[in-house]
């Protein structure tokens, strides 16, 4: 198993436990929700401690299963619009002045 960060695994532990809160309050057995995502109910278990092993597409899985409307949110995290931090760096990169003929 690879290097992952406290702050990931402590987000990971808050998504696992946060999921298994969402799965009981609809009331779906673990057995069924497990079904529901194709994977076997030690996978299930595991995601719901939070373990970094368990891949992204059995997360966005769950996420789908319990409110689809969540992951057009959770994929678009990285969008153009939603990222700050990336709209900083390259507004700090524009050219202070443009040079030459401007054809339009």
């Amino acid at each position: 198993m690879g290097f992952h960060s406290y702050i990931v695994c402590q987000g990971l532990k808050r998504l696992g436990n946060d999921l298994k809160d969402a799965r009981r309050r609809r009331r779906i057995k673990a057995e069924l929700m497990a079904e529901r995502l194709g994977v076997t109910r030690a996978t299930l278990d595991r995601m719901e401690r939070g373990e970094p092993t368990v891949s992204i597409g059995t997360y966005m899985n769950a996420i789908y299963a319990l409110d689809p409307d969540k992951l057009t949110g959770f994929v678009s995290i990285f969008s153009g619009e939603k990222d700050i931090l990336g709209q900083t760096i390259s507004d700090r990169e524009l050219p202070k002045r443009i040079r030459g003929s401007s054809k339009i």
